[in-house]
């Protein structure tokens, strides 16, 4: 066990006073009463452990232990045969909506299913007395029903009400409490009939498709809390010494050096120093490919070092890191009202008041018809029962939880739910090139040609940007860098500074140069007071299977066009080699922004899909927009999706399941309106009682819900496999840039 792992073990274990120390760890392989025996004897054996107790329902371990030596308690239960972890927190917590759903579900489910086979001796023509004592054995048992299970629509009626508005759960506390008064009524005065069975049926149902529904929800962020758990709770920090200390994850730093063994995971964004090592980088791409890493390359947060030791310098604090802000983005992927989901609640909205109108106009028919009050009542209840809109509720955000936790399970982020809905009806695909199309990772190929002086002050230049471009110029000057006054970025321009009073620019040749000079000039150069000092020339690789996901979506009827900021010459050349014919270059920010909103006033309905390194403002214009998982902040913040797979088939992925979500959406729309344009008529015609009712409008919940569990179904497989074609030679883009 690594030093790291022991000081994880004493981080996760709780004080227990006079030197004891309680660890809990999962162990998935216990089985039977021999597995608990082998485990307990086998810890025992342990110096430091002083109690060991197994939880065979829940296949977890306690371990009581003391002393100034962590136990290997992982190492120890690995020699007994035993795969183990710690037990997180989060998954401790129980989720406490979910059990006071599944208690009452259990409730309503023995007392609706016991009455029900009262009813059945009822029904088969039992005489007046048994009758009269099945209806009131009933009445007992749905007490505890009505009271449990159903203030959970009770108590969410009432809350609505007090406040002066309406919610789905009114009319079905209504006709609940209708039901169960009638037939209270009915028993004490031995009338024929009750429905203390519908009663209970109803509640069980509703219950069905509210558990199943938070089920769901809670299946989408449980992925999301799991990538919460891949960081560790500390990481061993290397001082200047080369002294070693665990520290907990929260008092990690920007610049700190921390020591990463073979098999922990990364704590916090940073940069290799030293070593070199394969990194399974699954959670942050989706491929399950290793990565191997040397001196220089960025890792991510929650990432696992797999063969070697590396020393990393710290980037970011844990709650900036890619991993925190990849939980982050996830997590608000609900918080979008997609255009289906304001039309459902505009629908419930109206729903209670429609209904109620529907109800009592329905119970004044029938009286005037039939002149029999219970029988008025009873059409009535049936009526508000048999119009539940529960299904229309469910009928969007059901899809667009499993759209986002099936996008999430194959690489991609869904930020906001409305764009799942923008993006399915998209005509037009709009690329960046740097960053985008390419790698983002230009390499400067006439530095040896340039004079040192010049090289120098580009490099001391480039070291004021973030930009692709200006890393490649400092990677490539081995010269000392002078020192600059009154530097500052233009967005989409260059980087100015003062050296003894001259301005020196790196940049476009259109801003860096005088415009005499900047006529026949063409890509980044180096400028002394407006003069030409020095052209640069760049080469960037193509992203694996560009041409690939370019063809596809072509073939699937949209229109392709790279903005790009570049010069017209690298542009042109990464054009020809992916196949695009329409294209724009030296774009600035602004000018992209124009190109989108004149592609918008056409009709036009455009994904743009940026790096957001100058694309900020046009992934923000777009009808809706994607970036990579190594785009800049400001991309990743403005993109409505974040792609982590390097491939650009992640385009097509999120193309098709939205195309399916809205399917899906549609579809379960039309089947929550069909079944109320059949049901509504027959229940107000009095062929529904209200037993039928409740288990009518609960099967239209349930279908609502299967429907949505088609999109889960999809071959994320096949999806994969397309997205882990293996990389074609990387293609170059060469020319004055």
């Amino acid at each position: 066990m690594s030093f790291a792992a022991r000081e994880e073990i004493r981080l996760a274990s709780r004080d227990l006073g006079d030197g004891l120390r309680q660890t809990e760890l999962t162990v998935p392989g216990i089985r039977c009463a021999g597995c608990i025996g082998k485990i307990e004897k086998g810890l025992l054996e342990s110096a430091e452990v002083r109690q060991a107790r197994v939880n065979l329902s829940t296949k977890r371990v306690r371990v009581a232990w003391s002393g100034d030596s962590t136990p290997d308690l992982i190492q120890a239960l690995d020699r007994l045969g035993f795969t183990a972890h710690l037990t997180e927190p989060e998954a401790e917590r129980k989720d406490p909506e979910l059990t006071r759903l599944i208690r009452a579900l259990a409730v309503a489910g023995f007392t609706s299913m016991n009455i029900m086979l009262l009813s059945v001796s009822v029904w088969s023509g039992a005489d007046a007395q048994t009758r009269h004592a099945f209806h009131a054995i009933s009445a007992v048992l749905a007490l505890p029903c009505l009271i449990y299970s159903g203030q959970i629509f009770f108590r969410s009626a009432w809350s609505a009400l007090r406040r002066g508005r309406t919610n789905m759960d009114v009319p079905i506390s209504v006709g609940v409490l209708l039901a169960f008064a009638m037939s209270v009524y009915d028993t004490l005065h031995n009338g024929p009939h009750a429905y203390f069975d519908a009663v209970t049926s109803l509640i069980f149902f509703l219950l069905i498709g509210r558990t199943l529904d938070h089920l769901m929800r809670e299946k989408a962020r449980t992925a999301v809390s799991g990538l919460a758990r891949m960081a560790p709770r500390g990481a061993t920090v290397v001082a200047a010494d080369g002294a070693r200390e665990h520290r907990p994850i929260e008092e990690i730093e920007p610049g700190m050096r921390i020591a990463l063994a073979a098999g922990d995971r990364v704590p916090v964004d940073g940069v290799v120093e030293s070593g070199a090592s394969d990194l399974d980088c699954a959670v942050v791409t989706g491929e399950s490919a290793p990565r191997r890493v040397e001196p220089g390359a960025t890792v991510q947060a929650g990432v696992l070092n797999l063969t070697g030791p590396l020393i990393l310098t710290a980037s970011a604090r844990a709650e900036d890191s890619f991993l925190a802000e990849m939980t982050r983005l996830m997590a608000a992927a609900e918080d979008g009202r997609a255009g289906y989901r304001r039309i459902a609640d505009r629908a419930a909205a109206l729903y209670s008041p429609v209904v109620h109108s529907v109800a009592f106009l329905t119970f004044l028919g029938w009286m005037a018809v039939a002149g029999d009050w219970r029988q008025a009542i009873t059409v009535a209840i049936a009526v508000l029962i048999i119009t539940c809109p529960c299904a229309m509720g469910l009928a969007a955000p059901i899809v667009q939880v499993m759209a986002a936790r099936r996008l999430f399970e194959n690489g991609v982020m869904v930020k906001d739910g409305a764009g799942l809905e923008r993006l399915a009806r998209i005509d037009v695909v709009a690329f960046d090139k740097t960053g985008t199309l390419t790698l983002g990772r230009p390499r400067l190929v006439n530095a040896g040609s340039l004079a040192p002086e010049h090289l120098a002050i580009a490099s001391a230049l480039a070291q004021g940007s973030n930009h692709p471009v200006s890393r490649a110029v400092v990677a490539a000057s081995p010269y000392p860098a002078p020192l600059l006054s009154d530097v500052r970025e233009d967005a989409g321009l260059g980087v100015e500074g003062r050296i003894d009073g001259a301005i020196w620019r790196l940049g476009r040749a259109d801003w860096a140069l005088t415009a005499d000079q900047a006529q026949d000039i063409e890509g980044t150069v180096l400028s002394c007071d407006g003069r030409l000092s020095a052209a640069l020339i760049f080469e960037d690789a193509l992203r694996p299977d560009a041409a690939e996901a370019i063809r596809r979506l072509r073939a699937k009827g949209l229109d392709i066009l790279i903005l790009s900021g570049d010069q017209t010459p690298v542009v042109e050349a990464t054009a020809k080699a992916l196949g695009v014919e329409t294209f724009s270059a030296r774009l600035l920010p602004s000018e992209k922004v124009e190109r989108l909103n004149a592609l918008a006033a056409e009709g036009r309905r455009v994904l743009m899909v940026g790096d957001g390194l100058n694309d900020a403002p046009a992934l923000s214009a777009a009808h809706v927009s994607m970036a990579p998982g190594d785009a800049a902040d400001i991309g990743r913040n403005a993109a409505d999706f974040v792609f982590l797979n390097p491939s650009l088939n992640s385009i097509e992925l999120a193309l098709d399941v939205a195309r399916e979500t809205e399917k899906l959406v549609r579809q379960n729309f039309a089947l929550s309106i069909l079944y109320n344009a059949i049901a509504l008529p027959i229940a107000i015609l009095g062929h529904v009682t209200p037993l039928v009712a409740a288990l009518a409008m609960s099967l239209s919940s349930i279908v609502v819900v299967g429907n949505a569990l088609r999109l889960k179904a999809g071959r994320r497989d096949a999806v994969k496999s397309q997205m882990n074609v293996p990389a074609r030679r990387a293609s170059t883009t060469k020319a004055v840039a």
